[in-house]
């Protein structure tokens, strides 16, 4: 590591990408060409390069008292190669995996069967879900996997009493599955290698608001249930949830704030048109922003990262509100990641410093088109001190003073990543 950095300069040039239209724009995400081997993810248990997914179903059904999810997932799957006997899915030692069973179109008859499945030790952080595949199920054929489980409690899955809430009226539930924690949330394919579309059905106890990563979602009032679908391809790690005592109010022609009622006003203030301005530079600059809506969700000061960059639905903390300046940054870093990170996305976590360096330079742009360039190098030299001292404080040969990290078996994933 160099023993000091040097003061970028900013390229603040107006340069406008070539856009497309909507449609072509879902038909480019949606196309899957063949090209070069998959990559090994050795934060992964899965056999992820065997198989592609083509479509994730939650049924989950929310318990409080209990602080447990009762969930039905399907995957939608086809084998790519002949002999592959069984799929492995990163999975939790906190989940129980009450069935697993498949259905398939075989012979031209439908068929279905119960299937024998084991969880291997694979890390701190997760399990191996071994699912022994029948041998009807052959290479390029559609299948699916039905997996029936209760969550405990995972790193994915944060319950909060209603005295660590703002309003301290109900109950809240927020999932967090950057980098490797979904695998507590759900079985999957946990490596941002592996995209997929997804939908959800989530039944909560009345009073409760359901939102989640989608770019649609409905409720039925008479059975209180809210259904999500997801329509372009995200990885695992993006599919989030949040349910509470939550309303919304709309801050722009495609973006609405939601909060607890106690914060909403001063939420809606703060970000009041805004967004949307953002949203149009990072598109004159990046191309058209895919995702359709653009929402913000702020959760109680437990959440345990400034922002995160949920697709559709950024989840911020509350805490935030107190910081005019902290909050433009980190929100308009959320809205760079639609573009690098969410739509292109590192193939391993060993290359997460591809997501986060590129959102950040975006971010940069941004400001620079919104607020003007002496806003961004007094920012840049603000983080660039701070990134000084930290690494100070470290010393080079920690793993987390590292741009690039490397993963070896069965570390934790925390432990190398800052």
């Amino acid at each position: 590591m160099a023993a000091a950095f040097e003061r970028p300069t900013f390229c603040c040039c107006r340069k406008v990408v070539p856009g497309s239209s909507k449609g072509e724009e879902r038909s480019r995400i949606r196309s899957r060409p063949r090209g070069p081997p998959c990559p090994v993810d050795i934060a992964s248990s899965s056999n992820f390069q065997h198989f592609e997914l083509r479509h994730l179903h939650l049924e989950l059904e929310v318990n409080f008292v209990r602080r447990q999810i009762e969930a039905v997932e399907v995957l939608d799957l086809v084998s790519l190669e002949p002999a592959t006997r069984s799929l492995v899915l990163d999975s939790h030692q906190s989940l129980l995996i009450r069935s697993v069973s498949a259905k398939c179109s075989c012979n031209s008859a439908h068929n279905s069967w119960p299937l024998s499945h084991r969880l291997d030790p694979f890390t701190d952080y997760g399990s191996s879900l071994v699912i022994t595949l029948p041998a009807a199920i052959k290479a390029h054929t559609n299948f699916q996997i039905i997996i029936k489980y209760t969550t405990a409690d995972g790193p994915a899955i944060w319950w909060l009493d209603p005295e660590l809430t703002s309003g301290n009226s109900k109950p809240f539930l927020f999932t967090h599955g950057h980098s490797v924690c979904n695998r507590s949330f759900f079985p999957c394919f946990d490596t941002p290698a592996v995209k997929s579309t997804y939908s959800a059905t989530v039944m909560v106890p009345p009073g409760i608001k359901v939102l989640m990563s989608a770019t649609q979602s409905t409720f039925d009032e008479q059975e209180n249930i809210y259904r999500f679908q997801m329509e372009y391809p995200v990885p695992a790690y993006l599919l989030a949830l949040v349910a509470g005592d939550l309303i919304s109010a709309d801050i722009g022609p495609r973006s609405r704030v939601w909060a607890e009622p106690c914060l909403l006003k001063m939420a809606t203030a703060k970000l009041n048109g805004t967004v949307e301005q953002w949203l149009s530079a990072a598109e004159n600059l990046f191309g058209p922003y895919m995702w359709e809506r653009y929402d913000v969700v702020f959760l109680p000061p437990s959440f345990p990262i400034v922002a995160m960059e949920n697709p559709c639905l950024t989840f911020i903390i509350s805490c935030i509100l107190e910081s005019d300046e902290f909050l433009i940054i980190d929100v308009i870093h959320e809205i760079a990641h639609s573009w690098f990170g969410n739509a292109v996305t590192n193939a391993t976590w060993e290359e997460m410093w591809l997501s986060e360096g590129l959102a950040t330079y975006a971010q940069r742009r941004i400001t620079t088109e919104t607020y003007g360039a002496a806003f961004t190098c007094l920012e840049t030299t603000f983080r660039l001190e701070a990134l000084h001292r930290q690494l100070k404080l470290l010393g080079d040969e920690s793993p987390v003073s590292r741009l690039q990290v490397k993963f070896e078996p069965g570390l934790h994933f925390t432990s190398v990543c800052n």
